[in-house]
């Protein structure tokens, strides 16, 4: 069955599609086989769930209590569009009997608004502002898994991982800041079985685009911020002010730390960071800074220490953020290989094998045969062992072959 697939077909019957579902979900969580009337989306999120040792029975916990909330969320980007959402969706949700809600990239509830009576129902399972709905921590929902697979998703009562949620149905779209791509979180539509349309979806979707372009014109972008993309390549892409500029390779090095450190480096440091020969001079290092001042415009490298005077926007840091949020296919989908992968600088290094690995066991854990593909297929994955194995262990049969073949392969190169 298709992913496009919605809960309730025409004509179908709510009840029988109910007892059909729980009955798969008991069968899965007696680690049965599922049925095949469970839609892929929602087999693949039980599965994470499962591997993620959700109990069936959970319910979220809350991690904002009220005194962190409020600054919390009166910082937060998507209180720029709260209005926007309650214009869009407060008259549906409360005539509706619905919940509107807005989570963050950790799938913590924002905001929970709406139908009096609903939302009593649904403080019973801290469905609340403050709790945190990720998929790795209550299972199959909206919210959780919108953020985990950073695209809309509906989930409809039994498709639920944990049973108290069970007769609830939401439906949630991710939003994304329109100027950098970083997932900010997501918009929720919650309620009973009248949700259960893919009308509800497309509503969602909507709303999310719309918040995205009201994002769009209350902050556009600065003339003076940085963009700085590093990853797949030895010679990194530096756009300021709309120009782009190639850096050498040193200078990538230099701008990638002092990306990592924004509140400043000293000189000593930047030079242990840089050179693996300790013989090399401060005044080569100067000499670099000065060339690179040159470059880019005297204005944007201070020194004492040294810093770069806006903020810059890498493409390695939306991986890390994307990771950190358990959204492995936006990481994924973002990464375009190692980090600076010719560079030698100490640092630099450290950096590049931290994200590898991170990425790397997030595929792992993930164990999704199309992400482990594309890792084991790519020109940095090709000896990657570990992905080839786990590859292997997830692939079809008739698929499996050629993978069990490489990690033969590998295994003998590697051992001898």
């Amino acid at each position: 069955m298709s992913d496009s697939w919605v809960a309730l077909e025409a004509g179908a019957d709510p009840g029988e599609r109910i007892g059909e579902l729980r009955r798969a979900h008991e069968v899965f969580t007696g680690e049965g086989r599922l049925g095949r009337r469970v839609r892929s989306v929602v087999g693949e999120s039980w599965r994470r769930s499962a591997r993620a040792r959700v109990s069936p029975d959970t319910t979220a916990c809350v991690e904002l209590t009220e005194s962190d909330l409020g600054a919390y969320r009166d910082e937060h980007p998507l209180a720029r569009v709260m209005p926007l959402f309650r214009e869009l969706m407060g008259g549906f949700a409360s005539d509706g009997e619905h919940l509107l809600a807005v989570c963050d990239a950790q799938s913590r509830l924002l905001w929970v608004e709406g139908h009096p009576r609903t939302r009593r129902r649904a403080g019973r399972l801290n469905f609340v502002p403050g709790a945190r709905w990720a998929e790795c921590a209550v299972g199959t929902n909206a919210p959780g898994t919108a953020v985990a697979l950073d695209r809309p998703v509906q989930v409809f009562a039994a498709e639920h991982f944990s049973r108290p949620v069970q007769p609830w149905t939401c439906a949630a779209a991710p939003v994304h800041d329109p100027h950098t791509g970083r997932l900010l979180g997501a918009v929720d539509i919650t309620g009973g079985n009248g949700l259960a349309h893919p009308h509800s979806l497309a509503f969602v979707q909507a709303v999310a685009c719309a918040a995205e372009s009201r994002l769009a014109l209350l902050a556009p972008p600065s003339r003076t911020r940085l963009r700085l993309g590093a990853l797949g390549r030895d010679e990194a892409l530096l756009v300021v002010e709309g120009r782009t500029v190639r850096l050498s390779r040193r200078h990538s090095e230099i701008l990638v730390l002092l990306a990592r450190h924004p509140e400043g480096i000293t000189g000593d440091e930047l030079l242990v960071a840089l050179y693996e020969n300790e013989s090399v001079t401060p005044v080569t290092l100067r000499a670099e800074l000065a060339r690179l001042r040159r470059l880019v415009g005297p204005a944007l490298v201070l020194s004492r220490p040294y810093r770069l005077a806006v903020p810059v926007d890498t493409d390695f840091a939306a991986v890390e953020r994307r990771l950190a949020s358990g959204a492995t296919t936006a990481a994924m989908s973002a990464y375009a290989g190692p980090l600076l992968p010719a560079s030698r600088a100490p640092a630099v290094v450290r950096v590049r094998e931290r994200l590898a690995d991170q990425l790397r066991h997030a595929l792992i854990a993930r164990a999704d045969p199309a992400l482990l593909a594309d890792w084991a297929y790519s020109s940095w994955g090709q000896e990657d062992l570990p992905v080839w194995r786990s590859l292997a262990s997830v692939l079809p049969a008739p698929q499996r072959p050629p993978a069990l073949a490489r990690v033969r392969e590998l295994d003998a190169w590697q051992g001898a």
